[in-house]
């Protein structure tokens, strides 16, 4: 035999009442013995929970419970249920004129809705031909008088479930009451939480069934709740034991109750979903495949009691104490953390027991604090818990890391005794982040990464399509996902926290949002998106300024924009204050170099204890491509000039690239990697422009190149014989002093030398350290270009995704 039972979602009215019927109408086909248990329909039980309590507050009700009434029988008019009605409106009359009710009243109540569910289902399989039997538990399931909460009499249930089904099957099929039962009395109890699932149990117990299959509205178990982690897997397979330690913390589905009469006969539970019949859900069962299953179970709506005080120091049975004055009033401690001092104590309660149990904390303790011994009892409101089940603290250190780095800091942590289960309480606020961080890390799914462009010109828009054309493949490779969630420019924002598409061009012209760092910070918050990176493709002095608020956060920084490093000394060292408080990184590799991985190298070297010594190279990749040709050909230095100027290898004012800013701030930049507190003003700059040229508009300044000619030229034919210009940054001196010596300026060196034989638009650099002599190590390539310099920023937030 099989008992299948089906919630209250399972039975609302349209696809899922009728997804029901044909499930067990296709089981009675196949010849299958079948009981049927079933849950009070859709939100019946809250719904008529309400009405009680309007009543009782002696306001209008009828209008809900007409509403209540019309529902269940919306597209069933043939089915009869005016015993169930009129028992309500008598119940709720008589609470209407009194203005109160008992427990036991409640479970009266609360009972037709089970009833009212399997009449309806009873009918509508004996219209279509089907022979069911109406079963009311309250003539099978006898408990004891704990109205509300009742617990089953096993013995005496035992029997009068064989009774009847040894009078009521072969090919009838029972529709079983779930939830209900009756005292010894007779009169109507209720089992509660879980009760439906409970009675499921119980009958499959009783009966030696085969199985017990419980429909639902989800396709089975999963590593964590779909709806706040939408990464979450189904689990195939479970065993008991795993099984018992999801319901003991908090998994809905499942309740450590309804296990344990499964446990004793080994009876396998099977979770399906009734709107999606092909999916074989999750198999519960002493023998799994494969054990060692992880999952997420979460108590959302907690509280912290926390208990304070220097006498608890050495204090015995001050747990017993409190214990003890918290089940008095019923209260159940889901975690206590403590510490060998025993000078706090935290509590993690339901948050409706909160006040109650302070109030209880306050009495038992009272002679306490007139002592002194207890200074403290206070509570942290809207607290959850997420317990992270068949983890054990060897590996808890990748989850712990994950939520410090993304700025969730629990407030408390512990283990159970077997080690294989962690628990940790956060704000309830950060508790969807939290879960998706932890999940991504537990389960090694790919891990998500959100990330912020603001600038989508050359570099920006490079940058944008090269994370969207690799995506899929990163994702394949390296289980990370790459999720662009905002793109902005000076005057729009596009947001989506699903990620940009290959039209975001189109979508971020259309855009109606105005461009705000606190409005998509909000956003950020707002959809709960962890591992955040912003990339800054600007060239705003203005935009860094909003660099700390973005470290503040949770966004660590990639920047292709210099300004941030090359500001005041100050500056400088208070942002890095701000990254290292907030545990943020700041990468900014392509600052010199375009894509080399000059930077990094520098820093490597320099954390070793390698004493570098000198750094000299060709930091300009458009300054390189005019001297190198101006040096090799014979050609004007202007006509040189104006192809570079068409080629698009200069700014648009090409004097910013020859008055030789950008080449310092570079310096400047490598300087300051050293941990030399260099200022801009102390970079010795050699400007290539003409002063008299210095101050003319753009267009006028491009009609007078042919001015540049007798300088270079003059220039160019007092070299030695087989030499070549280059415009260099040299950072030399004593290096291990506060600040060291930074120049800037065309030099001549011999065409055969490192920087004589460099090519066309590349960089070359040269760094001279203590160990290596006179024998520098050089790093040469493409320095410059939208493409190169974009694949550096992408390698940036590479790195970034694998720290943590």
């Amino acid at each position: 035999m099989k008992i299948l039972k089906f919630g209250g979602k399972s039975l609302a009215n349209g696809q899922g009442i009728n997804n029901v019927v044909e499930i067990i109408s296709r089981s009675v086909q196949n010849k299958e013995r079948i009981a049927v248990v079933v849950s009070a329909r859709n939100n019946a039980t809250n719904e008529l929970e309400n009405i009680l309590e309007t009543a009782a507050a002696k306001q209008d009700y009828v209008h809900l419970l007409d509403a209540f009434k019309k529902y269940q029988l919306q597209d069933f008019q043939y089915v009869d249920l005016s015993k169930e009605f009129d028992k309500l409106e008598k119940l709720f009359s008589g609470v209407h004129l009194l203005g109160d009710y008992s427990q036991k009243i409640k479970d009266e109540v609360l009972a037709q809705g089970e009833l009212i569910s399997a009449k309806l289902v009873t009918q509508i399989l004996n219209k279509r031909g089907i022979q069911a039997n109406f079963t009311d538990s309250r003539a099978l399931i006898v408990t004891d008088e704990k109205f509300g909460d009742a617990q089953p009499l096993e013995k005496a249930s035992k029997q009068r479930v064989l009774k009847h089904f040894a009078t009521h099957n072969g090919k009838t099929v029972n529709i079983v009451t779930g939830f209900i039962g009756s005292n010894e009395k007779n009169e109507t109890t209720t089992l509660g939480r879980n009760g439906s699932n409970y009675t499921a149990a119980l009958l499959a117990n009783f009966l030696d069934a085969g199985e017990l299959q419980n429909f639902t509205h989800v396709d089975g178990i999963f590593t964590a709740n779909p709806d706040l982690v939408p990464t979450a897997q189904r689990i195939e397979e479970l065993s008991f034991n795993e099984a018992n330690e999801l319901a003991n913390f908090g998994a809905t589905i499942l309740h450590a109750k309804t296990i344990i009469p499964l446990i004793e006969k080994n009876i396998p539970l099977r979770i399906l979903n009734t709107f999606n019949p092909q999916c074989s859900g999750t198999l519960i069962t002493a023998t799994p495949k494969k054990e060692g299953m992880k999952s997420l179970s979460i108590f959302e709506n907690m509280a912290l009691v926390n208990l304070e005080g220097r006498g608890l120091l050495g204090k015995a049975g001050v747990d017993a104490r409190i214990f003890n004055a918290l089940g008095k009033r019923e209260i159940s401690v889901s975690i206590i953390s403590q510490g060998s001092s025993e000078r706090g104590i935290g509590l993690v309660v339901n948050a409706k027991d909160a006040t109650q149990a302070v109030i209880a904390l306050e009495r038992e303790f009272e002679y306490d604090f007139y002592s002194k011994d207890v200074n403290k009892i206070a509570v942290v409101d809207d607290v959850s818990v997420i317990s992270i089940i068949g983890l054990d603290l060897s590996s808890f250190h990748k989850p712990y890391n994950a939520l410090i780095k993304n700025q969730v800091v629990p407030i408390l942590f512990n283990n159970t005794v077997t080690g294989k289960n962690v628990s940790l309480v956060v704000k309830r606020s950060e508790l969807h982040k939290a879960l998706n961080v932890i999940h991504g890390e537990v389960f090694e799914i790919s891990k998500k990464i959100n990330i912020a462009v603001f600038g989508h010109g050359l570099v920006g828009g490079t940058l944008i399509n090269q994370i969207l054309d690799s995506a899929i493949n990163i994702e394949d490779r390296k289980k990370i996902k790459l999720n662009i969630f905002a793109v902005a420019n000076s005057k729009k924002l596009l947001l989506n926290s699903d990620g940009i598409d290959a039209d975001w061009k189109t979508a971020i012209e259309n855009s109606e949002t105005a461009s705000s760092i606190e409005t998509l910070i909000n956003y950020a918050k707002a959809h709960h998106l962890e591992n955040l990176i912003a990339v800054d493709n600007t060239a705003s002095a203005q935009f860094v300024e909003n660099y700390k608020l973005l470290i503040e956060n949770g966004f660590d920084l990639v920047s292709s924009n210099k300004i941030a490093n090359t500001l005041s000394f100050d500056f400088y060292k208070d942002l890095r204050s701000h990254l290292d408080k907030n545990q943020k990184q700041y990468l900014y590799e392509t600052n010199v170099g375009a894509g080399l991985p000059l930077i990094d190298t520098i820093r490597i070297l320099h954390l070793s204890g390698e004493n570098i010594t000198r750094i000299r190279g060709v930091f300009s990749g458009t300054l390189s491509y005019l001297f190198n040709r101006f040096s090799s050909e014979e050609v004007s230095f202007s006509e040189v000039l104006k192809q570079t100027i068409a080629n698009g290898f200069t700014e648009p004012d090409p004097r910013e690239d020859l008055y030789g800013n950008d080449v310092g701030r570079k310096l400047l930049i490598l300087a300051r990697e050293l941990d030399l507190q260099n200022e801009f003003e102390d970079v010795n700059i050699e400007n290539l422009v003409p002063e008299h040229l210095r101050d003319k508009s753009v267009e006028a300044f491009l009609e007078h190149l042919e001015e540049f000619n007798p300088i270079y030229t003059q220039v160019k034919e007092q070299q030695e014989e087989g030499h070549v210009l280059r415009y260099v940054g040299d950072l030399y001196g004593d290096l291990q002093k506060e600040k060291g010596k930074l120049d800037v300026k065309l030099v001549s060196v011999p065409g055969n030398s490192v920087l004589g034989q460099v090519k066309g638009a590349d960089s070359i650099f040269e760094i001279y350290t203590e160990s290596y002599g006179d024998r520098p190590i050089v790093i040469q390539g493409a320095g410059a270009g939208a493409a190169v310099t974009a694949r550096g920023v992408f390698g940036d937030i590479l790195k970034l995704t694998e720290k943590g």
